[in-house]
């Protein structure tokens, strides 16, 4: 990586650290900002970077964002959550997701010829998680029903890790025949091992936290160091066992949240103060953070800005599907019965950004040379950058003119469905990342 790429990077953070409060209130997203900067100093700019000659650099910085992201969504997942938000977030992981991820595999059939069907449901597999980062007001405006806000936050945290599976093994479909293992070898590498191997790292972490922390072994901050290290003991150990180490990252957030809250409770025979495995992994969560929005700048500049070089309707096209009829039809399917007016369900269905999981799912495939893996990369990253611009700008406009109709049909309605939570004296929602 060129020095000056670098220095652009510590500009922009720089920058965007200064402004990050009042551009929260705007339609210039973080992840806008950094992926226009990586734009103008890729290949399309001032050549600063490009894919041939940072390759180490580009998966490091994406895989790294994302591990460490996993493992705080992860942690921080809570059966009561799922419940607390009622209905929403249990509907569209468990029916939205799976059938979004079909129709973008039917979606892609006729717009993207020369794909394996293998390579067409990678298409739609990577495509499916969602990352609320990308239309952060849409989630934070506090005038949105909490029921919709918290529905999809926990959606976006927990989604990306339910698709891992499905990208494991539509990644062996795919490569089958090409010198990748099949199937019935992924699975047992990738999901049970890899699940075995995050359990016990995640288990074992959350029980050393909670060992030294009740005896004031270890001070706060170097507390926060070991959280940090499990993640990245149960990646590297699943990557040697040639498993999925994103699986193992996403097991043992699991793991150590629920491990956590157990001491904490009581359980396992120890009555005593246990860390939060919110508070916990907040180290952890704010790097992954900083790390993701350095992703976008290097999305922009590696990845993206090639693509544009030989971007074509058929990728375009399918890029608009894929945010629009691709996911907004299945959450719609996913919401029938539930009592929504068709406004919460058009902005459930549109803010689903497609945004870090999806580049590095995009980047895992692209690595392994399938036939039409190409074709497959400009989808991916024309499909993310469009999702940056659109959902990033039009978060702002469209979270108030929603919050707006919810105030207005709320008086004429006080039992209105979404409002289901204050109704229940739980008006708060949890956090998005």
């Amino acid at each position: 990586m060129s020095q000056w790429a670098v220095v652009v990077a510590g500009v922009v953070v720089v920058g965007y650290g200064t402004l990050s409060r009042r551009l929260a209130r705007t339609a210039v997203s973080g992840p806008l900002v950094f992926t226009l900067c990586g734009l103008a100093i890729g290949p399309l700019g001032l050549g600063l970077m490009d894919q041939a000659r940072d390759p180490e650099v580009t998966r490091t910085l994406l895989e790294g964002a994302l591990v460490l992201l996993l493992f705080a969504d992860a942690a921080a997942i809570r059966g009561r959550d799922l419940r607390r938000e009622e209905f929403l977030p249990l509907r569209l992981l468990a029916l939205g997701l799976p059938a979004t991820m079909a129709l973008g595999w039917l979606a892609a059939w006729p717009l993207l010829p020369g794909l394996s069907w293998g390579e067409l449901a990678l298409v739609g597999v990577i495509l499916a998680p969602t990352d609320a980062a990308l239309g952060q007001q849409a989630v934070a405006n506090e005038r949105v029903p909490a029921l919709v806000r918290g529905g999809l936050a926990v959606e976006s945290g927990v989604n990306d890790g339910l698709a891992l599976p499905f990208f494991v093994l539509a990644l062996a479909a795919a490569g089958e025949g090409h010198g990748y293992p099949g199937v019935v070898p992924t699975f047992a590498r990738a999901l049970l091992l890899s699940g075995v191997i995050g359990l016990a790292a995640g288990w074992a972490g959350a029980s050393l936290l909670h060992w030294s922390a009740v005896r004031r072994w270890s001070g706060s901050d170097w507390a926060q160091f070991l959280v940090l290290g499990v993640p990245v003991i149960a990646y590297g150990t699943c990557a040697a066992a040639e498993g999925s180490g994103f699986i193992g990252a996403w097991v043992s957030g699991f793991a150590f949240g629920v491990r956590l809250r157990r001491v904490s409770a009581g359980g396992g025979g120890v009555r005593a103060p246990a860390p939060d495995p919110v508070r916990s992994t907040a180290f952890t969560e704010r790097l992954g953070l900083l790390l993701a929005s350095l992703s976008f700048l290097v999305f922009g500049a590696v990845i993206l800005g090639p693509a544009l070089q030989h971007v074509t309707w058929r990728i375009v096209v399918y890029a608009v599907l894929s945010l629009t009829v691709v996911r907004m039809l299945p959450v719609a399917l996913a919401l029938l019965g539930t009592g929504l007016r068709p406004a919460s369900v058009a902005y459930v269905g549109w803010f689903g950004p497609r945004g870090l999981a999806s580049l590095v799912f995009g980047l895992i495939a692209i690595e392994e040379h399938l036939p039409g893996i190409t074709l497959l990369g400009d989808v991916i990253a024309v499909s993310v950058g469009l999702s940056v611009l659109l959902h990033g700008a039009t978060a702002p406009f469209l979270g108030d003119r929603y919050a707006d109709w919810f105030t207005r049909a709320l008086r004429a309605e006080p039992g209105l469905r979404e409002n289901a939570l204050a109704a229940d004296g739980r008006s708060g929602a949890p956090s998005a990342r």
